[in-house]
């Protein structure tokens, strides 16, 4: 390749090069121009505003009365332990290991 067809090449990288940077930067403004555009005013409001009094007809609960009777359907039952132990579970990844490596029990003073 001779000096000239170089220079050529390099004239057309860095002329489209350029071209790429400045319609990157034209379509920055143009979005920015936009975003100033809108109304600034709007703003998101996560919650309802609080009102200063609860509204008149809403309905409070019933009143607790003493001695009364609690409605259990079906009756309650005691707490009472498992007879069977869960058997629900994961199998043992490694095998039980052999007598050998099993270290001698250790004895009490």
């Amino acid at each position: 390749m001779s000096p000239d067809n170089g220079k050529r090449a390099y004239r057309k990288q860095l002329l489209l090069a350029s071209l790429l940077v400045t319609a990157g930067l034209v379509m920055s403004g143009l979005s920015l121009i936009g975003i100033r555009a809108q109304n600034s005013q709007q703003m998101a409001q996560a919650t309802p505003p609080t009102q200063s009094s609860p509204p008149e007809n809403q309905n409070k609960p019933a009143e607790s009365k003493p001695g009364g009777e609690r409605p259990t359907t079906p009756p309650p039952e005691p707490a009472r332990p498992d007879t069977q132990p869960q058997t629900q579970g994961a199998p043992p990844v490694l095998p039980p290991a052999p007598a050998e490596k099993i270290a001698p029990p250790i004895k009490e003073k």
